[in-house]
């Protein structure tokens, strides 16, 4: 008599290989974000560079009035 298949196993093996995949992807835009290659993970409000923008970098000591 021929055996049952394991489909847990098989539904198993699939959860596990696509977390591998889905923690690799993860692990690649990490480190793109890193190096500041990919402008559109860098979060809002700082340049692509990774750099802090200079805001009020005019500091002109003269007070007017």
């Amino acid at each position: 008599m021929a055996r049952k298949p394991n489909y847990d196993f098989e539904k198993r093996k699939k959860e596990q290989d696509r977390k591998a995949k889905k923690d690799a992807k993860r692990e690649e835009r990490l480190a793109r974000k890193r190096a500041g290659q990919d402008p559109d993970l860098v979060e809002e409000g700082e340049p692509a560079g990774g750099e802090a923008a200079d805001v009020g970098e005019d500091t002109d000591d003269t007070i007017t009035g």
